[in-house]
């Protein structure tokens, strides 16, 4: 297994290892899926709910892709918040060139 992000993330665990093995080749065209949906919602952004909706996905797909797009730096945290479906309030995620410029430096 590869560095993390650039290769899922897994516990310890012998199905943690084999699930990122596995979801590993797929892992960048779900990346860029992610992005085109960022891209065409600008700089309203999405929550991982809402990117999840668009895609047609189970929110447990988006999130730990948004983490490793938010660790390589190609999505911010916008500093804004919306609801989550279980009504948490949620990172609204933008691309970098859509982020206020004194939000990048907390990310």
């Amino acid at each position: 297994m590869s560095d993390y992000p650039h290769h899922p993330g897994a516990y310890p665990v012998d199905t943690s290892l084999a699930g990122a093995d596995f979801i590993a080749p797929s892992v960048p065209l779900l990346q860029q899926k992610i992005l085109g949906v960022l891209a065409d919602v600008g700089e309203r952004g999405a929550t991982g709910d809402e990117i999840a909706e668009r895609l047609g996905w189970e929110r447990f797909r988006v999130r730990p892709r948004t983490s490793e797009l938010r660790i390589k730096k190609s999505i911010v945290d916008s500093g804004n918040r919306r609801p989550s479906q279980a009504g948490v309030a949620s990172i609204v995620w933008v691309l970098p060139q859509y982020a206020q410029a004194g939000e990048i430096a907390h990310v």
